[in-house]
């Protein structure tokens, strides 16, 4: 099975019905087969949203197991929930010896297709509902027109900032990359930290590197560089490398951002010590809905699109996101028909509340007529609908092995330990040996 890049374009037309529809763990023991407790018929799940770092989507994914738990008596929805990097890592020990939960989260397209070519993700065919998702997302998580995972989320990745910073200084959101970085240099000027950025977890970095990519070389340079149609030692590339560099030098990020996490990172946003903060919209919680903010800091944050450079094929429409993570049930579960029937429960559950309790975009049409949005979760909306293309999170689209020599490379460039040629070689180099 050949890999291919997934590159979404996304008009308003498609996106319209999002948009216009309407502008812990649970109880039980189980015995040593680990698919009963009591009377009941076990399902274990895996998720990623602890209730301290994720409460808005704890909160939904907890309700919607209790309300599930009542309407089938006989189902035992078992959770063990894990952070984002702990997740992955135990997902890998637990697929190494065939012991994946009933019911757990994944990403899409390579990370993916391991899991797939192994025989671990058993096909979700049967419970598709048709229309149900926003076109381009299942595809994302189905291989040869079959459904391995259902979508849950539809990222974007805007830059948010503090606009009380911002006005502090005389600023105003860039729109171009030289205006973009005349705030950076401001800011460093007044001993105000520009970025906040947690490039421990490594993605972090990669998307901003993606951004760079795009708005130097337009949105397939870097897709085709991963699916073989082009190289990595493009220049528009090398050259996004050499901008990351610039950045590095000129002070944008907070100190030791290569061994802070991203929930660390975050922090710096969160208690106003960074002016800015570059992540996808799975964010807008603490933004808009989650009760747990207070509502001055709220009030201050805003968000810009990521800005155009001079000279370079991308557009400003042009966005770094795509299906955030989708539901696998695991082909060896014993309880599979059960696994299934609760993950379509989940997810169209999942669409109903995430929109008006947290302000999460949905991977499933739904119709928020009703809902009291947010108005930077409309304007977020709307901005999607008006995207001329959505590039999926690169290290998504590599294999597991390449996607880790892309990591490790990010992270290498931004501590200076690689030069932009290097960085480029490297990844290159990885991505050829595949084929």
């Amino acid at each position: 099975m050949k890999k291919k890049a997934f590159t979404a374009v996304l008009s308003l037309a498609l996106i319209s019905g999002l948009v216009l529809g309407g502008c812990s763990s649970s109880s039980g023991t189980k015995d040593d087969s680990g698919n009963s407790s009591g009377d009941k018929t076990v399902v274990k799940m895996m998720h990623l949203w602890p209730e301290g770092s994720s409460n808005a989507q704890y909160t939904i994914v907890d309700n919607i197991i209790k309300a599930y738990e009542d309407e089938n008596p006989d189902i035992d929805i078992q959770t063990e929930i894990l952070g984002n990097e702990q997740y992955k890592e135990k997902i890998k020990v637990l697929s190494a010896s065939n012991e994946l939960p009933d019911v757990g989260i994944t990403w899409a397209a390579g990370y993916m297709e391991p899991f797939v070519e192994g025989k671990m993700f058993t096909s979700l065919d049967d419970i598709v509902k048709e229309d149900q998702f926003v076109a381009g997302t299942l595809e994302a998580f189905s291989v040869e027109e079959s459904a391995y995972a259902l979508p849950l989320e539809l990222n974007i990745t805007p830059v948010y900032y503090n606009k009380e910073i911002f006005e502090k200084h005389n600023l105003e959101a860039p729109e171009t990359y030289d205006e973009f970085l005349k705030v950076v240099e401001t800011l460093v000027d007044n001993g105000v930290t520009p970025i906040t950025l947690g490039n421990k977890d490594r993605w972090t970095g990669s998307m901003w590197y993606m951004y760079l990519a795009d708005r130097i070389g337009g949105p397939e340079v870097l897709n085709n560089a991963i699916n073989r149609s082009g190289s990595f030692e493009d220049p528009a590339l090398v050259q996004a490398a050499a901008e990351i560099e610039k950045l590095v030098n000129m002070g944008a990020f907070v100190k030791g951002f290569n061994g802070l996490s991203n929930d660390e990172a975050k922090g710096y946003f969160m208690n106003e010590q960074a002016a800015m903060y570059l992540m996808a919209t799975w964010e807008l919680p603490n933004y808009t809905t989650s009760p747990d903010v207070a509502q001055e800091f709220k009030d201050k944050v805003g968000y810009f699109k990521f800005p155009t450079y001079e000279g370079g094929k991308g557009n400003i429409d042009s966005y770094v996101g795509g299906p955030g993570v989708g539901l696998f049930v695991s082909e060896q579960s014993k309880v599979k028909d059960e696994a299934k029937a609760f993950v379509s429960y989940l997810v169209e559950e999942w669409g109903k509340h995430s929109v008006v309790d947290a302000g999460v975009i949905p991977a499933t049409v739904v119709d928020t007529s009703s809902g009291d949005l947010d108005q930077m979760y409309i304007d977020i909306l709307n901005d999607l609908g008006n995207a001329t293309n959505l590039t999926l999170y690169a290290d998504v689209q590599m294999t597991a092995g390449v996607a880790d020599v892309h990591l490790n490379q990010i992270q290498a460039l931004f501590g200076g330990q690689s030069t932009p040629e290097e960085f480029a070689k490297l990844q290159e180099e990885a991505l050829a040996a595949e084929e």
